[in-house]
């Protein structure tokens, strides 16, 4: 029984046929060394067809099929011009390399299809040997490799705009971000307090805020600026009027030493710097409240945008944080003691990054695990329909919300609880009466094309409705009748 080989190179299919290969011995060193040379090798194995791709776009579509697992008809009508004829009577095997190409194939074309450790060794020679096959075919190693570049490129570039849509890279960068700030503005907080504390030392202890100490120090530096006429001006700072009578009783009493203008001038250059720099991470905010309410709305509802954010950044995307089970999300972020607890055959974590969010704090002790475990599955079905809906929107994350709420007081206080399947339901009788509901793309486009079409034909009928004003011809001049002589 003969055997062909499908190779699947970057520039085009090609068909070999090896029918005298010993597949018992083919470790032995004597068939490793036989298939290492190209001249031994082309005497068992040789090169049946070739088809080139013609253009760089059937190259990325044949590369992205072979991916899934789809038969293209470039690659059908290949195999069926070059194989011999199927039948019940047919005598030969075809082996390929990709086990989802191969069940396709085996289903649209009916082949027989073979692949075991003498195959790979095969393959391996041809992967090898595969540029001095293709000699006779005015083809160079040069080519080959601009072609294999060129199709990684392409491939590259397809598997980033699939993300086009879904911008959460950005999201991943805006979390980074305000976390590093927030690291920065801890630390430059906490040496203006030790500085300041050097000439007012009370006010570290009544001013807890470390945006409210910055700006008081800018405000007015000397404490002796901090008086009973500045009172209206401090109780707009710290918008509150019991601590600013405290700031200013604390600076009529204070114990600090003096402070030179040398040294106020540069600490309040220090303040100027890290004031912009809490503007600079309100706007970041900002900016990650609006990306993640258009990428992930549902997801944000129920948690909120930073630590939504959070568990993006740490699983890499929105569509591998739809893939993870409720049990990962739950302890995302907290593997290092995970290990250490298998390792140790200890307690294992009950919460990672879900730590930050607002509901395992309001909880019992005894009760955060539970918690942490609704919260989780919770997480898992909003970042799977914000990563899957076609219109993305928020009613199934508040109704998610509502959910966790109920929960808390059923912990607390006991009472009923909503079933998830009676809330989708909800939602989706809600969409559907709003006309927001698409089963599929298509819908969504010709939604789109009608309303497109609803508004050219008010602004046409708004347009001919509109009264034409006609230019009012000039009144015409009598001629004089000519006199008869």
């Amino acid at each position: 029984m003969s055997t062909f080989y499908l190779f699947e190179a970057a520039a085009g299919l090609a068909l070999f046929q090896c029918d005298s290969v010993d597949e018992t011995n083919v470790k032995s060193k004597q068939i490793q060394k036989q298939f290492s040379d190209f001249a031994q090798f082309a005497e068992v194995c040789h090169l049946k067809a070739f088809q080139p791709f013609i253009s760089a776009e059937i190259a990325l579509n044949n590369a992205l099929a072979i991916h899934t697992g789809t038969v293209t008809q470039e690659l059908v009508d290949f195999l069926s011009t070059n194989l011999p004829p199927v039948g019940k009577k047919s005598n030969f095997q075809i082996a390929i390399c990709d086990k989802g190409l191969a069940a396709g194939l085996q289903s649209y074309l009916n082949l027989k299809s073979k692949m075991n450790e003498a195959t790979a060794q095969v393959f391996r020679g041809i992967r090898t040997h595969f540029v001095d096959f293709l000699r006779n075919e005015d083809f160079k190693e040069r080519d080959y490799i601009q072609a294999q570049l060129g199709l990684a490129h392409q491939v590259s570039r397809n598997k980033v705009k699939l993300d086009i849509n879904r911008e959460d890279k950005h999201v991943t960068q805006a979390i980074s971000i305000i976390e590093q700030l927030d690291k920065d503005l801890n630390t430059l907080s906490m040496r203006i307090k030790e500085w300041y504390s050097w000439h007012f030392p009370e006010l570290a202890k009544i001013v807890t805020d470390n945006r409210v100490f910055t700006r008081i120090v800018d405000t007015y530096g000397d404490k002796k600026n901090i008086n009973d006429e500045a009172l209206e001006a401090i109780e707009e700072l710290t918008t509150d009027a019991e601590l600013a009578k405290q700031i200013v009783e604390a600076a009529k009493i204070s114990m600090g030493q003096d402070i030179s203008e040398l040294d106020l001038s540069t600490l309040k250059d220090l303040c100027i710097r890290v004031l912009n720099q809490f503007e600079f991470r309100d706007n970041i905010q900002e900016y990650l409240k609006n990306k993640m309410t258009n990428i992930a709305p549902n997801l944000t509802a129920l948690i909120g945008e930073n630590v939504a954010a959070k568990l993006i950044a740490h699983a890499g995307s929105l569509i591998n944080l739809a893939k993870y089970p409720a049990s990962t999300i739950q302890i995302l972020g907290a593997e290092k003691a995970l290990f250490r607890a298998l390792k140790t055959r200890g307690n294992t974590p009950k919460y990672g990054l879900l730590y930050h969010s607002t509901y395992i704090g309001r909880a019992n002790g005894t009760e955060k695990g539970k918690i942490s475990r609704n919260l989780a599955n919770k997480c898992a079905i909003a970042s799977r329909l914000d990563h899957f809906l076609i219109l993305p929107t928020e009613k199934f994350g508040v109704k998610l919300k509502d959910q966790m709420e109920q929960r808390l007081k059923f912990l607390t206080a006991g009472g009923e609880l909503n079933k998830n399947t009676d809330i989708m339901d909800e939602v989706l009788t809600e969409l559907k009466g709003e006309g927001l509901y698409f089963e599929s793309e298509k819908q969504l486009t010709k939604k789109d094309k009608k309303s497109k079409k609803a508004k050219s034909k008010k602004v046409v009928e708004e347009v001919e409705e509109e009264p034409v004003e006609q230019p009012q011809e000039a009144p015409k001049k009598k001629r004089k009748a000519s006199k008869q002589q």
